[in-house]
């Protein structure tokens, strides 16, 4: 990831811990709930990978083509499941622009704008401006979106909330899967911004 060495370390910090929660969630819930923690987990552990400062790390040139495999098969993967409705859209769009980065940083990207090695057809370092602009403003959105549903709500009169109850498992809880998705939308953001 481009950009100053403090913002990359915040950043991978930040998703590697999103992805530690997420596969605590793979614990508990439903099978579909469970396929999308694994699927959130895949994709926090490896926006952290990503957001690694080159500055401290050098990623050998087949890692990139390895983020592009993975992560394009968890797009197929997602749109396979993506026909039973749910998350599954929002996983493709997450994969597919991991896919998008990993071509777009790859070293042989980064020599393209200067008459380099990917020959006549090759896109500047950086990406797509038109596709990196697209996926700024889904995350934007996104990140908007899920912001407005972490606001609490008040509780209706008369109705006893949850107080002497024991709640929900800490790794099942429904306000920090919203959390963890939020940030995950951030970080995304933010990558998206440095390329």
């Amino acid at each position: 990831m481009h950009g100053p060495a403090l913002s990359g370390w915040l950043l991978m910090g930040l998703c590697a811990a999103t992805g530690a929660y997420c596969l605590l969630r793979t614990r508990h819930g439903t099978e579909r709930e469970r396929a999308s923690a694994r699927a959130e987990a895949l994709m926090g552990f490896g926006m952290a990978a990503m957001a690694v400062p080159a500055a401290l790390f050098t990623l050998p040139e087949w890692t990139w083509v390895a983020y592009a495999v993975v992560f394009g098969a968890a797009a197929l993967h997602a749109v396979v499941r993506a026909r039973r409705g749910g998350r599954h859209l929002h996983h493709v769009v997450g994969s597919l622009a991991m896919v998008y980065m990993a071509v777009a940083m790859a070293p042989g990207a980064a020599h393209a704008s200067g008459g380099g090695h990917l020959g006549h057809g090759a896109q500047p370092a950086g990406g797509v401006p038109a596709l990196t602009g697209v996926l700024l403003v889904y995350y934007a959105l996104y990140v908007l979106s899920s912001a407005g549903r972490l606001v609490p709500t008040p509780s209706p009169v008369g109705v006893p909330t949850a107080g002497g109850t024991a709640g929900p498992v800490w790794d099942a809880r429904p306000e920090l899967t919203l959390a963890c998705r939020l940030t995950m939308g951030i970080a995304m953001f933010a990558m998206l911004l440095t390329l």
